[in-house]
């Protein structure tokens, strides 16, 4: 388990180290000259070189790259000069508001999933199966903002059960108390998770059945849902941590379709407002930050997996 540990470890770091080195890269691309950008089309060149020289951006690129690692170690995920703040600043106040889109989401996404996806193996072929699997493909392959804007025009607009925004609030416990405004959009997100989850898990549990530890429990004389609590359904699930943790991408441009429709305030909203308006600064730290959370996602839904599963071998 330690060697196990160990070599997750080293190639997660490989990988984040690729990811800050892709986003660096993305950064002097899209933005050569940042005094340019900052200081407007107007300014004169001799204000953009001074500027440049004045932040350090007239060093080598290597210079740079590892003057941006040492402060990405010390937290420091460089300046708005849009909205005058440290992005570091920008990330806190808005994270929390997409933590709990998106944690909800997968809470919800699983307590739905995981016993409708149980029910279709149980119940393969017949109409319900088939139903379920016909909506689980439509919910799947709709684009999340179309799916929002049924919902909005739906229970917003027609019905007006909910409003059409998100809670405009930046303080994080009103936000997540307001759960009616939360509604549409902790539904946008958990709705296109649902259909994903529920087709994997009937799937597994479909392979659950064929086994043969199913049909020694029920020689045994163990009622039927004695045998999908303890037997089809840990064994079914335990692909789903994977699935989760894979999943981590998915759930982050969900937010940013979700946070930009609602108007909710959150990373994905923030990643929007400041591309348009060229804040590469920011946008390049939320990429970042995408790309960490992804690699700690996989090594923690690995690690889970490897707790959870004893028959899982690590050589």
């Amino acid at each position: 388990m330690t060697a196990y540990l160990i070599r997750r470890t080293i190639i997660s770091i490989i990988v984040i180290f690729g990811v800050a080195l892709i986003t660096f890269l993305m950064l002097h691309v899209i933005a050569p000259s940042p005094g340019r950008e900052v200081l407007g089309i107007r300014a004169s060149t001799p204000s953009v070189n001074s500027w440049n020289k004045q932040h350090g951006y007239d060093r080598p690129v290597w210079a740079q790259f590892g003057t941006y690692i040492w402060d990405c170690l010390h937290g420091n995920l460089g300046y708005s000069y849009k909205l005058n703040q440290p992005v570091r600043t920008l990330i806190i106040e808005n994270a929390p508001h997409s933590i709990w889109l998106s944690g909800s989401s997968v809470i919800l996404s699983i307590l739905i999933a995981v016993p409708l996806g149980i029910y279709q193996a149980v119940r393969r072929n017949t109409v319900s199966d088939q139903a379920l699997t016909a909506a689980a493909f439509v919910t799947y392959s709709m684009p999340q903002n179309f799916l929002g804007f049924i919902l909005i025009d739906l229970l917003a607009i027609k019905f007006n059960i909910f409003p059409a925004e998100a809670a405009q609030t930046e303080k994080v416990l009103p936000y997540i108390l307001n759960w009616h405004a939360n509604f549409l959009p902790i539904a946008t997100l958990t709705l296109t998770s649902v259909a994903a989850y529920s087709r994997y898990m009937r799937s597994q549990g479909l392979d659950a059945l064929a086994q043969d530890y199913i049909r020694l429990a029920r020689a045994k004389g163990l009622n039927e849902p004695a045998v999908l609590r303890r037997h089809l359904l840990r064994n079914a699930f335990l692909p789903m941590i994977t699935l989760i943790g894979v999943s981590i991408p998915v759930l982050l441009g969900g937010n940013l379709v979700v946070e930009t429709l609602y108007n909710s305030h959150g990373l994905g909203l923030l990643f929007y407002n400041e591309l348009l308006q060229y804040d590469f600064n920011t946008v390049i730290a939320l990429t970042l930050l995408a790309g960490v959370a992804t690699v700690v996602g996989n090594f923690v839904a690995d690690i889970a997996l490897t707790i959870a599963d004893p028959r899982i071998r690590i050589s």
